[in-house]
């Protein structure tokens, strides 16, 4: 059994490549292999967000405070609220962050496939966060 306390692991700033605003990262899991899940507490100050990217074997989001949105390629934005569980299939182009006018936290949950958990894709403009 290995505990991780809570404080043990410095917060991170996203970084401007893969968002856009302002974005804390907070680590919460990376087991050893052969475990494959890792996670993260990310919160995302109001307008915020992820560029578009995919994942390749999947993501979860859990929704724990605030009001974000969500979208996948082709399809509408979605608002999200705490309790939302949010499944990004394989593959599926998608971003999230908060609302313009509200913060957003969430779990992200997510699978390695040979050391990789994302593919980071271009940035979400103001016209597709707007739309």
């Amino acid at each position: 059994m290995e505990i991780k306390r809570n404080g043990s692991q410095p917060s991170g700033k996203g970084p401007a490549d893969y968002f856009t605003g302002s974005v804390r990262i907070d680590p919460l899991m990376k087991p050893p292999d052969p475990a494959r899940v890792v996670g993260a507490c990310v919160t995302f100050e109001p307008g915020a967000r992820t560029a578009w990217h995919t994942h390749p074997l999947g993501q979860t989001l859990i929704v724990t405070a605030g009001c974000g949105r969500a979208q996948r390629w082709g399809g509408p934005i979605e608002e999200i609220r705490p309790g939302d569980v949010i499944w990004f299939p394989p593959g599926e182009k998608h971003w999230h962050g908060a609302a313009p006018t509200t913060a957003m936290t969430h779990f992200a949950i997510q699978e390695q496939l040979d050391g990789k958990t994302v593919d980071w894709l271009e940035h979400v403009t103001d016209e597709q966060y707007d739309a």
